[in-house]
């Protein structure tokens, strides 16, 4: 049985072309390390390959270690692989605290200036070359040159991406500056010069793909779903790593005449918008772990005076303050769980980053229908992974309030209604006034601390979320067998990976990556696992949330198991591949 990572694309050594390269730029704060695999990435988009590019660094506010990690392919890719091919240092500085994160492949090849030293023992030992490029030197010798842009010129020829796409990438990032632009330009110029004459690594020739793609971050595209469902307010307060998701969002919510406020917290954030909600406009917050544990509280008054908004909780290695900067699917418990009480709620999670915009758009839609407040679960690797994605379709998922009419006779705006959803009015409209709090109240919305009040209020609340039909997207469904995995959100990507690379290898498996978390729709779930044997579940936490959250509410095969990490590095495919293997029998 050969091993997962020889079954996988490109990672034998001496092949001639690649389907699939990936590079690490490391240097310290200051470096330029983002700026140039942000161009390397879009040249390679320009190049017309796919690409994705993720980031770490250390914890420091400023400065620090800084890693940008680029998978380059003839395919779409939703993770990195499991080696890396080129390991290029501005400099060294704390780079080994990204051993673990950046495996190098045997043939791989190391770059960096011989003047700042030798890389790290931990990457020298795995048998990768190294190639010395004295970039102090070569950038003195350029008027305004960085070394971050020689090292970048030297690195498209390494790979053979063609210059024309280097220069366009450079100009479409630097055009506002012109000086740093031609200093730059010049840069890439002398670092290609500098390169081997033949390229060492050369990816297959990029094929014919959509007549549209996307660069896009998780983030951007969340924003995106978010003002395409109709969300008019978002108020929030600044967290890693769901910053950027704000930044993205306060101009292009102007541009739709709608408003973004940086609230003074999270409390003030989750109030405002149940306020913008409660008054007739489409509202939306960004968070992580610590503020949706701050929101808690207010998110049971949404359910309670069934009032529609959508928290965005991109997560983090917690508890606590955690690793901001590192990637984790450990807030599962408290987005179902959280709230006290018996408080009926959404809870969705993207599976990709071209996905978060369906899934933003979605839970827009689901909390307006529904008039219940949903969590999307995102994370740092979706939110800020940096990826060159197929044109995603517009799924078109408008939800529409049921609004109350005008001079609504004997209004109940919380009416004992067949599928639990009653006419929400907005304020102002005459003959439908009422009260809404986080008190138990009546039909009518008057207090009420009557049993029979709070029993029927309970059943209009979990009957409305049971009761609907949420379609297909519950769930993305592949493949067929009597095994299976179950999934959710960024493991989506690694795990798909490793099923593709082992037909022939073991028997069949099929994948289910769930979109909807909460209400889970059980009885799909029973259907899409109709005759497996064997189930495992994947996840990236330390204590297997998901598993144990579904080994509680759903009829799962007696051989059901559990595959789990904790957060600060990602699953890969090979890991995964490898214990399919094994679990498998074969």
């Amino acid at each position: 049985m050969p091993h997962p990572t020889d079954i996988a694309d490109n990672t034998s050594p001496g092949a001639a072309q690649r389907s699939s390269l990936s590079v690490a730029l490391v240097g310290s704060g200051g470096a330029g390390v983002m700026t140039a695999g942000n161009i390397l990435l879009e040249a390679a988009a320009t190049a017309g390959y796919y690409a994705l590019m993720t980031r770490s660094s250390g914890p420091q506010i400023r400065g620090g270690e800084a890693a940008a990690m680029i998978r380059i392919a003839t395919h779409p890719v939703e993770c990195m692989d499991d080696r890396f091919h080129v390991l290029a240092g501005v400099d060294w500085e704390n780079v080994h605290r990204f051993a673990a994160e950046i495996s190098l492949a045997p043939d791989g090849v190391i770059v960096g200036d011989p003047g700042r030293g030798e890389a790290p023992l931990v990457f020298s030992r795995s048998g990768a070359a190294f190639e010395p490029l004295p970039l102090a030197r070569i950038a003195k010798e350029i008027s305004g040159g960085r070394a971050n842009m020689v090292l970048l010129g030297y690195l498209a020829a390494l790979l053979g991406l063609p210059e024309d796409a280097l220069r366009q990438a450079t100009a479409s990032l630097l055009g506002k500056r012109p000086a740093a632009l031609e200093a730059s330009l010049v840069a890439l110029a002398a670092g290609r010069e500098a390169a081997p004459a033949a390229a060492r690594l050369v990816l297959e020739p990029a094929l014919a793909g959509p007549a549209a793609r996307w660069l896009v971050t998780g983030n951007e595209a969340t924003g995106l779903g978010a003002i395409v469902g109709g969300v008019r307010f978002v108020a929030a307060y600044p967290i890693t790593p769901a910053t950027e998701l704000l930044e993205w969002l306060s101009p292009a919510l102007a541009s739709v005449g709608g408003v973004l406020v940086q609230a003074e917290d999270e409390l003030a954030s989750i109030n405002m918008i149940i306020g913008s909600s409660f008054g007739g406009v489409p509202a939306l917050t960004a968070t992580s772990g610590p503020g949706l544990a701050l929101m808690t509280e207010s998110l049971g008054l949404a359910v309670a005076a069934e009032i529609p908004l959508v928290v965005v909780d991109v997560m983090r290695v917690g508890p606590s303050t955690g690793i901001p900067t590192k990637s984790e699917q450990g807030d599962l418990n408290i987005a179902l769980c959280g709230l006290h009480g018996d408080a009926p709620h959404l809870v969705l999670a993207p599976n990709g980053v071209a996905d978060c915009l369906q899934t933003a758009q979605w839970a827009v839609a689901l909390a307006e229908a529904l008039q219940a407040p949903a969590i999307v679960l995102a994370d740092q690797f979706l939110g800020q992974a940096r990826a060159v994605v197929d044109s995603p379709r517009d799924p078109r998922l408008y939800g529409k309030r049921l609004c109350a009419a005008v001079g609504s006779k004997d209004y109940q705006r919380y009416e004992l209604t067949a599928d639990g959803v009653s006419a929400m009015a907005i304020p102002g409209t005459v003959g439908a006034a009422y009260t809404a709090d986080g008190l138990e109240h009546s039909e009518r919305g008057t207090p009420s601390s009557q049993a029979a009040d709070h029993v029927a209020q309970l059943g209009k609340r979990r009957r409305k979320l049971e009761l609907h039909d949420y379609g297909a997207l519950w769930a993305d469904i592949e493949g067929a067998g009597e095994f299976a995995v179950v999934t959710f959100g960024s493991s989506t990507g690694p795990v798909r990976e490793a099923l593709a690379r082992l037909p022939g290898h073991i028997p069949p498996i099929r994948l289910v990556s769930l979109r909807l978390l909460a209400p889970l729709p059980r009885d799909r779930l029973s259907e899409a696992l109709a005759g497996v044997h064997k189930l495992l579940v994947i996840e990236q936490n330390e204590s297997g949330q998901l598993f144990h959250y579904l080994r509680g509410v759903a009829d799962l095969p007696p051989e059901s198991s559990s595959l789990r990490k904790p957060g600060g590095q990602q699953f890969n495919p090979g890991e995964i591949a490898q214990h399919l293997i094994e679990w498998s029998g074969t």
